[in-house]
């Protein structure tokens, strides 16, 4: 098999093993429902991950890594100021979800935070690692904001970010067991008071 082919089979793998721990939980699916769910043998599996944890680690990087770089590139955009990057970004997000009847969310990471954080130190390393990563670009963008006058000068912008995003992870929570976008309506209003200088 040539290199291009190994990763696509590992790519095609970590998503769909991916989508199947999302919904089961990681104690819920066995190597058999990701193999399965990628349509490969058994035997195949083990030849890129060396545990159902390796698996974890390796899906949480497949998933993230891009996902990191959208937000990133969303909120180093030169053709916006800082504070209308942040409110674009959530602004693209919130209307994404209002266009579903029922709104849904699946959360590889929330999932595996809440089953696995505390029983594997690895796992539980690599989310809190993706969750600074994505609070650091956020605080940057929000620094920037701060030095153009778009927030306040006294605003401790590190911690900001780190509210916004914990509460952005909420009301994506409250979305998904209320099957309505309205908590993300008003997350979104919310920040737009917070990103206004007063």
């Amino acid at each position: 098999m040539n290199s291009r082919a190994r990763i696509d089979k590992r790519a095609l793998i970590l998503a769909k093993g991916a989508e199947v721990m999302t919904r089961r939980g990681y104690h819920g699916t066995g190597v058999l429902e990701i193999v399965q769910a990628a349509g490969i043998p058994k035997g195949s599996f083990y030849h890129y991950f060396a545990s159902k944890e390796d698996f974890a680690l390796q899906a949480l990087d497949h998933l993230y890594t891009p996902r990191l770089a959208r937000y990133c590139r969303a909120l180093q955009d030169p053709s916006r100021t800082p504070r209308e990057r942040i409110l674009a970004y959530y602004g693209e997000l919130v209307a994404h979800f209002a266009r579903q009847a029922n709104p849904e969310y699946h959360c590889f990471i929330g999932s595996l935070s809440f089953e696995m954080a505390e029983l594997s130190q690895p796992i539980g390393q690599r989310v809190e690692a993706i969750l600074q990563r994505s609070v650091a670009l956020l605080a940057d963008c929000l620094e920037q904001a701060r030095a153009e006058g778009e927030v306040d000068v006294s605003v401790d912008c590190a911690a900001l970010a780190e509210f916004i995003g914990n509460a952005w992870e909420g009301a994506l929570m409250r979305m998904k067991v209320g099957r309505s976008s309205t908590p993300l309506s008003i997350f979104l209003a919310q920040l737009e008071r917070l990103l206004t200088p007063h």
